[in-house]
């Protein structure tokens, strides 16, 4: 390949990075792209996990042997079986510059081969109809991070020495599209994230329930979200501190956290202040309300604060059609006023009847929401 096309090659494989949404579609773009620039036919990215001693394989594209997967679930190889891993993970090239890229052979040692021989990759390359392969390590953050992989069926030439070092160029870039997607990932995160009890944010909520709504029009999917107000914290910050407060909101954020996970796919979330709910898509109403019931009891045994008020509004109740996420927000809201107004220690739900109360009248209400509950709606909940 001459130089012009590798230099097409290397602009290509960092723009198909770069236009990745998340890590999993920047790890395919990485191989696919490092497949295609070597001329491959088949290429694979994986990480080394130090912490369980073994090789990770993210993604494999281009011409799949039996028993491989684009995204596969479990394939990992113990370091102990490939020698020039270990020697990576020693960083025993760290005196003397980045880790070169080497190829192997399906009949041994070829040109660019570091010292050593690696049986199981030889192996490896014969059972799945592979003639060789160019491995290139990845480093990221100065640190070994794993490697890309790429390689030829059997009868097609052979990876010379110049294709190595063009690896080791692939892989640099590699590394530095994984570190800004790696970036954008933590900064996607932070946006979603409350600070304080790493819980999601408002912002998080109003996407996820957005989506949740669009679900529930077009297949039906039970979705169900529980707000819930925790009492007394005006009075701890006010006795004890902010910094009582603050852990009294983190607290309650782990009883909050631990409820959710009663639910599958649950998130739970703090929208602001004293203020936290949980929306779960899918589980039945009153697994829903068992949760909320748990929550109201584990927050009344806190040491500081006074429980919760909570209230649960659910599209697997009788609550009327729900056609926008305002409308089950604005129900769920009204059901916790009304267990604040109680005191109540139960959750007050939707259109169910209430512990002191024939029936909760919140499914009665009208879908269509008047000027001045919209503002109110949007006054109480502003991000």
């Amino acid at each position: 390949m001459g130089e012009d096309r590798r230099l097409v090659a290397v602009v290509a494989l960092a723009q198909g990075m770069a236009a990745a949404h998340g890590l999993r579609e920047a790890w395919r773009a990485a191989a696919v792209g490092a497949c295609r620039a070597l001329g491959g036919s088949f290429a694979a990215l994986s990480v080394w996990e130090r912490e369980l001693g073994r090789l990770k394989v993210l993604v494999n594209v281009g011409e799949l042997a039996d028993g491989e997967e684009e995204f596969p679930e479990d394939e990992s190889y113990p370091v102990h079986q490939f020698a020039e891993i270990t020697e990576f993970l020693h960083e025993q090239w760290a005196g003397g510059g980045e880790p070169d890229a080497w190829v192997e052979t399906a009949e041994g040692p070829a040109a660019g081969r570091r010292p050593g021989y690696c049986h199981q990759r030889v192996a490896a390359l014969r059972r799945r109809g592979r003639g060789c392969c160019v491995v290139a390590p990845i480093v990221l953050h100065g640190r070994a991070w794993g490697e890309l992989y790429v390689a030829r069926p059997a009868g097609e030439p052979v990876f010379e020495r110049a294709d190595a070092d063009f690896a080791t160029v692939l892989a640099a870039v590699v590394a530095a599209g994984i570190a800004q997607t790696e970036r954008l990932e933590e900064a996607r995160r932070l946006a979603f994230t409350d600070a304080l009890t790493g819980l999601a944010n408002r912002r998080a909520v109003d996407v996820r329930l957005e989506q949740a709504i669009e679900r529930h029009r077009g297949d039906g999917a039970v979705v169900s979200l529980v707000v819930c107000d925790l009492n007394g914290l005006k009075r701890v910050n006010d006795t004890h501190g902010h910094a009582a407060g603050d852990r009294l909101l983190e607290r309650f954020g782990s009883v909050l956290s631990l409820c959710g996970a009663m639910l599958p796919g649950a998130l739970a979330a703090r929208l602001g202040g004293d203020e936290f709910c949980l929306l779960a898509i899918g589980p039945p109403a009153d697994q829903v309300v068992k949760a909320a019931g748990e929550l109201c009891r584990r927050a009344a045994e806190l040491e500081l604060g006074d429980g919760v008020a909570c209230g649960v509004a659910s599209t697997g109740d009788p609550i009327g059609p729900v056609r926008s996420a305002r409308r089950l927000f604005r129900l769920a809201d009204a059901a916790q006023y009304r267990a604040k107004a109680e005191q109540a220690t139960r959750p007050v739900v939707a259109g169910r009847a209430g512990p002191d109360d024939p029936v909760v009248r919140l499914a009665d209400e009208p879908s269509q929401e008047s000027d001045g509950e919209r503002r109110r709606f949007r006054g109480r909940h502003a991000p």
